[in-house]
């Protein structure tokens, strides 16, 4: 589900012009809801169930879906780990985790330097981990 969520957003151009609009040094840096500006860009897919009670785990170069406290919330919006995070796994219902769905298996270097960009808290936004100078998906593609 997660996968082919993740696709589908891929394959219509979703992700084309998106921001990394959260940056936490050392823990996450996140895309996939926001264009510059920033100006929020509605999912245009139905929320999914959450697939988290897996084998895989938020290890550093892990990509994620970001959600909201609800579990079954996320729709467009994803996360790569910039470090090992245990606490975003599974380990209860009570305590559902995030779906991890796949990993960094190239240009890692440059998650790694986005770790580190300076970041300013948006008023407008409510975004408080937003890098000062835009972080641009400038295209997504499948290849496989």
């Amino acid at each position: 589900i997660t996968v082919n969520n993740f696709l589908e957003y891929t394959n219509a151009g979703f992700y084309r012009n998106t921001i990394f609009h959260r940056v936490v040094k050392d823990f996450v840096v996140q895309a996939g809801g926001y264009t510059a500006g920033p100006v929020i860009k509605p999912p245009t897919s139905p929320a999914i169930t959450l697939e988290s009670r897996t084998a895989l785990r938020n290890v550093k170069g892990s990509i994620a879906m970001a959600r909201t406290s609800v579990p079954n919330s996320a729709t467009s919006q994803f996360y790569i780990n910039t470090v090992d995070n245990p606490a975003l796994d599974y380990k209860s219902e009570a305590d559902p985790g995030y779906a991890v769905f796949g990993s960094v298996i190239s240009g890692m270097e440059a998650i790694d330097k986005l770790n580190g960009v300076p970041v300013r808290v948006d008023l407008g936004s409510g975004l408080t981990h937003l890098p000062v100078t835009n972080v641009v998906i400038l295209s997504a593609l499948q290849t496989k």
